[in-house]
């Protein structure tokens, strides 16, 4: 999906003109902590709370603040997934996308962000997970795919990750089936690391009490 199929119709957009106690409060109306200024049609930037909340006057023009603006944006024609790694790298709540003259064409919130990556993923789809640990110069796809593949069940999404700190991969993979036992079994039989595993058979293990770490697989 691209991010222009996905804008929200919803939330405002501010402009130069607007004053720190307006913004404020339109931030406060919309449970949001951005929001993106333009200039006519152009982006601007995005000015945060935080920031609002350290102007020494809230009658002031937004324009008094512009060295406070950030100007990370989207493209219209980019994938959903690109804007929440933005907004994850960046701790936006709300994603400006804009045109190839960088004009403002709507927003994303983090919020809407994430229930997309849900449905992205089929996350409410019943199925495990299974998560690998090996070199990088170890992985391979054909090998792993035969080995779910084997145990009748599929895979759904696959991600790979590196860790900087020991320089291991970590390959994420969805299966479609919450019967993990028989697939994890076969991995260890050839020797692979599970690091974590989540299926109907193992309900609360630490796959899910680092659930926020393993999201890191959506920054592609």
């Amino acid at each position: 999906m691209l991010t222009r199929e996905l804008l929200s119709q919803s939330l405002p957009s501010l402009r130069l003109s607007d004053k720190v106690y307006q913004a404020l409060q339109l931030m406060n109306d919309n449970h949001v902590t951005h929001l993106p200024i333009t200039e006519g049609e152009k982006f601007i930037g995005n000015i945060s709370e935080e920031d609002l909340l350290l102007a020494e006057n809230d009658h002031a023009d937004l324009s008094s603040l512009e060295q406070s603006f950030s100007d990370v944006s989207v493209k219209e024609d980019e994938h959903f997934l690109k804007a929440v790694q933005l907004a994850a790298d960046s701790g936006l709540s709300v994603v400006p996308v804009v045109s190839e003259e960088n004009e403002l064409v709507g927003t994303l919130a983090y919020n809407d962000l994430l229930k997309f990556s849900s449905g992205f993923m089929s996350l409410g789809e019943p199925g495990g997970l299974i998560v690998l640990e090996m070199e990088s110069n170890q992985y391979s796809f054909n090998e792993i795919s035969k080995l779910v593949e084997t145990n009748d069940a599929q895979i759904t999404q696959l991600n790979t990750s590196n860790n900087a700190e020991t320089g291991m991969m970590q390959v994420t993979i969805r299966i479609n089936k919450p019967d993990v036992a028989d697939i994890v079994a076969s991995f260890q039989r050839y020797e692979y690391n599970v690091k974590y595993f989540f299926g109907e058979e193992l309900y609360t293990n630490e796959l899910r009490s680092n659930y926020d770490n393993l999201m890191n697989y959506l920054k592609i």
